[in-house]
């Protein structure tokens, strides 16, 4: 069997053939504005998907599309209800679009959980039955598998893990709330946060940097750098404590870690056992959670949303 899975983002959308043993055969890619309409944006990613077909040889294996979204959705019916990071996305019912341009099964999921799907069936995750994986990006993503299945709510609305408040009336978030772990723990909050300490710190490096990314902050942290230390310290206190609040929820057996923050590695995943155990994973005697980094890549997405289309998954 051959799935299309895409992942579909503010400012692209990528794709791959995809076979059941996870494998990606071919790919393709295409900008996205996401101040125009769906209809547009998405049209043009048929046209793109009918032409990537067309000639290929396994183009009769092929037996659907997946499509990993950002936002809140009806996965049933197959609608993007809304979506912070896509303005114009307002009630699209995009899977019925796709399938009659495409003329293939569609499924759609949230693309946090997509990426999850991937994991827990051919990355870091495939000999585990319960995982939670967290996306370190733009914003905070969340993915839950319980007792080998996806969990993603009503709907497929829930799993919104990056957006449970860990300081009450604090940071405001894009959600519309304030305190959320997104507005602490994302690649974002770390870079606003820097920007917003400089004056304090006219000694500190980052102000001589022309661009300001978590790279560059965890880079100047290990060498001394005294914001970049503070900043570094106060993202791990955080992160670390929503990991703590998902071990007294879920107790997975493993927490996996995506996106561009948790390209620190080992480097950040020792920070955060460390306070973990001070903590006692969330209570004295439980037990301890493996943190590992999940091992698809940026390809996790593409490779979960192929795999709706597999039997496992249906």
């Amino acid at each position: 069997m051959i799935a299309i899975g895409v992942d579909i983002g503010g400012t692209s959308i990528k794709g791959a053939s995809i076979n059941d043993k996870g494998e990606i055969l071919d790919r393709f890619s295409l900008k996205m504005d996401k101040e125009i309409e769906p209809e547009i944006s998405i049209g043009k990613m048929c046209d793109e998907i009918n032409k990537f077909i067309k000639n290929k040889k396994y183009k009769s294996k092929i037996i659907g599309v997946g499509l990993g979204v950002p936002g809140i959705l009806d996965k049933e019916a197959g609608i993007v209800k809304s979506s912070p990071n896509l303005p114009k996305w307002i009630n699209f019912k995009i899977a019925d679009f796709v399938q009659k341009r495409v003329n293939l099964r569609v499924k759609i999921v949230n693309d946090a959980s997509s990426a999850v799907l991937g994991e827990a069936r051919f990355g870091s995750g495939k000999n585990y039955q319960n995982i939670i994986m967290i996306t370190l990006g733009t914003g905070v993503g969340g993915g839950i598998i319980i007792n080998g299945k996806l969990y993603d709510g009503l709907g497929g609305t829930g799993a919104q893990l990056g957006h449970e408040v860990i300081r009450y009336n604090g940071r405001q978030c894009s959600c519309g709330r304030k305190g959320c772990l997104e507005a602490y723990a994302s690649a974002t909050a770390i870079i606003k946060e820097a920007k917003n300490n400089l004056k304090k710190y006219p000694d500190s490096k980052l102000n001589k940097e022309d661009v300001i990314d978590a790279k560059v902050i965890f880079e100047l942290e290990r060498q001394g750098d005294k914001l970049a230390k503070k900043l570094v310290k106060e993202y791990v206190i955080y992160l670390s404590e929503g990991l703590l609040d998902f071990c007294n929820i879920f107790r997975p057996e493993i927490f996996l870690l995506s996106g561009g923050v948790a390209n620190e590695g080992d480097y950040l995943i020792k920070k955060i056992v460390k306070y973990m155990k001070k903590k006692h994973y969330g209570y004295i005697n439980a037990p301890e959670i493996p943190i590992k980094l999940a091992s698809l890549g940026y390809d996790s997405g593409k490779i979960g949303a192929a795999s709706l289309l597999f039997e496992q998954y249906e």
